[in-house]
């Protein structure tokens, strides 16, 4: 038996995931998940694929490609989420902030550095025209550290899945006032290099089971009331939010978004034209 550390976010984008651990869907394959949730995003996810506390990790597209273009010693198997993702463009609901354009030159809370809340300011900024060395980050860990740093005045803005977040608006903890939505396929499925090249045919397999419980999801005339009920989201959210979102139901590959991703972050500087060289043979 093949035991693997798998880390991923704690949101509905994973469920498939989840269900699959709990249906033996892996065990009955000859492949044991340990799943953790990772509520730091995708920075905390590369740190326990660097220090081996990970094996496998279901990341933001961004934040895995530039770690490992700078040197993290992992490969992207699989893009697991195909659709964009929405990140809602948080601020503290008591300010005096209606519009993004307020937000130039102001503190952004972002889980840690390289995570997605990180570079997707730097996004923003860009399309904004905003100068990114004019962007200032207070690294708040997850998702309750920003909501906190927007609640103490520690940051003016905070960018994270905005479903996740709604039910923090509505508690009037923090204010919604636009998204930023990636220009790529959202999530993708890495792992490190070592596991890679001992257990392909495993981790094939592996994605290839969490593929197919992603579309029984998807199918599933209850998947709305499921989500709601597990991830403590209404209906008319869940809704929008299953409308807005698809996985890789058939495992193809999209190398046009990673060259897309690859283009973006050279554009920002946030990796040098030197580390997007080979990035085809150092990302896959």
């Amino acid at each position: 038996m093949l035991r693997l550390k798998i880390g991923g976010v704690p949101e509905h984008f994973n469920l498939p995931w989840r269900m699959a651990i709990e249906e033996g869907k892996f065990r009955a394959q000859g492949v044991q998940l340990h799943w953790s949730d990772m509520g730091g995003g995708t920075g905390q996810m590369i740190r326990g694929l660097k220090n081996k506390s990970l094996d496998v990790a279901v990341l933001l597209t961004e934040g895995i490609s530039k770690a490992i273009l700078q040197g993290l010693d992992a490969k992207i198997i699989q893009v697991y989420v195909t659709t964009p993702l929405r990140w809602g463009i948080h601020v503290p609901f008591n300010s005096d902030i209606e519009r993004v354009d307020q937000l130039e030159g102001k503190t952004f809370a972002i889980s840690r550095e390289g995570s997605g809340s990180h570079l997707m300011s730097f996004v923003k900024a860009n399309q904004k025209g905003w100068n990114p060395n004019d962007l200032k980050f207070n690294v708040v860990g997850d998702i309750y550290g920003g909501i906190w740093a927007l609640e103490n005045h520690e940051a003016h803005a905070f960018l994270w899945e905005k479903y996740t977040t709604h039910p923090f608006t509505e508690q009037k903890k923090c204010r919604y006032i636009d998204e930023a939505v990636t220009p790529w396929p959202c999530f993708v499925i890495a792992v490190r290099t070592e596991v890679y090249e001992k257990h392909k045919e495993d981790l094939e397999s592996m994605c290839s089971i969490v593929n197919e419980k992603a579309a029984e999801l998807k199918k599933n005339e209850n998947v709305i009331d499921l989500i709601s009920w597990r991830y403590n989201l209404h209906y008319g959210q869940v809704e929008k939010w299953l409308k807005e979102t698809d996985w890789n139901y058939s495992g193809i590959e999209y190398p046009l978004a990673f060259e897309n991703t690859v283009s973006h972050l050279v554009k920002l500087d946030l990796i040098s034209e030197s580390e997007s060289k080979d990035w085809r043979t150092k990302l896959f």
